[in-house]
């Protein structure tokens, strides 16, 4: 890792903290366990994370960047309210599916024993993507397709669907993909 370029060896670091926590047990995560992965010392991780919780807030930052960028890139193309809340649900599912260990942290199973800033930010990160269903099913009312009486309850409703299927993706040991069947499912939900 010596001749690696610093941004890269931060991303090193992230990709190698991932892998770890796309293992199906979901052991406690240690500074010792990653520098070994990596083969380096504990020290080289903090010339890079002053702490480990600086090292689920890098995790973090990228799944914020990546969903919120595909919610965004899914309003500008997708005019339609229903099918616009479609598209996110499918695009939170496949997100996990694409990205195991990123699902531990979005359930927060990964953030247990950790810095509790880091659960009130996945929380946020729930906040955020419900607001963003409700858009999407307000653009739907605004259509003429729903209520607005229902929208909080059904953007929830929505919220607790993904969270359930990756939960179960997780909890599963990433057996079975949080996807699958979910085309059906989300037409059920979303009419």
């Amino acid at each position: 890792m010596a001749s690696t370029p610093p941004g890269q060896r931060k991303l090193q670091i992230l990709q190698a903290l991932a892998a770890m926590l796309e293992q199906p047990k979901g052991e406690k995560i240690t500074t010792a366990a990653l520098a070994r992965r990596l083969e380096v010392s504990e020290a080289a991780l903090y010339r890079h994370f002053a702490s480990k919780a600086q090292m689920f807030e890098g995790l973090i930052d990228f799944i914020e960047s990546s969903v919120f960028g595909l919610i965004n890139q899914i309003a500008d193309r997708q005019q339609d309210g229903l099918a616009q809340a479609r598209d996110i649900l499918a695009m939170l599912l496949q997100f996990a599916a694409n990205n195991p260990g990123m699902t531990r942290v979005l359930i927060g199973d990964a953030l247990v024993n950790e810095d509790e800033r880091l659960q009130q930010r996945m929380n946020q990160f729930h906040d955020r993507v419900e607001l963003a269903l409700k858009q999407a099913l307000r653009l739907a009312v605004a259509e003429g397709r729903g209520h607005e009486a229902d929208v909080a309850a059904r953007a929830d409703l929505l919220v607790s669907f993904v969270l359930g299927r990756w939960h179960r993706y997780a909890k599963g040991g990433f057996q079975s993909s949080p996807g699958q069947d979910a085309a059906v499912q989300i037409a059920l939900l979303v009419q």
